[in-house]
């Protein structure tokens, strides 16, 4: 079990933080786990949606970069997006750290109605809960 993690992916502002949200939520307490994005992005407010059905919240969160983390050193760091593995394992060629990538679609390309876009949003959220418990809180492996 890693005792500290990080989750990337392009901007921070979807799914990294939800990946955070929801590790927080299924790791035991003395986990650290912390989120941050290659670019600077957006808060997406569909994220709250999504977390708020299941009693999450990301609180306060404002998208950051790698730049802006308060801890740089990670047991394992999870990538999200193709961009965002990529940095980590440029980042890393010098490091003791583990590396995995868990490709997560990115809702915001979904089209359709609000409930259809939502839905996008949702099937992210349940991805990343399902790689959560069967990798990091269940006793598989990571990668």
């Amino acid at each position: 079990m890693p005792r500290s993690i990080l989750f990337m992916c392009g901007m921070n502002a979807i799914r990294s933080p939800m990946a955070e949200a929801l590790a927080k939520a299924a790791l035991p307490k003395g986990t650290y786990v912390a989120s941050a994005g290659v670019r600077h992005g957006e808060r997406d407010p569909f994220v709250d949606v999504v977390l708020d059905e299941v009693g999450l919240t990301i609180g306060r969160h404002q998208p950051h970069t790698l730049d802006e983390l308060e801890d740089d050193y990670f047991d394992v760091i999870v990538t999200l997006a193709p961009e965002a593995h990529h940095k980590a394992l440029e980042l890393t060629r010098s490091m003791a750290v583990d590396v995995v990538y868990w490709p997560t679609p990115d809702p915001t390309v979904a089209t359709g109605t609000r409930d259809q876009i939502v839905g996008a949003y949702r099937a992210v959220r349940d991805h990343l809960a399902g790689l959560i418990a069967s990798r990091l809180a269940g006793r598989g492996q990571v990668g």
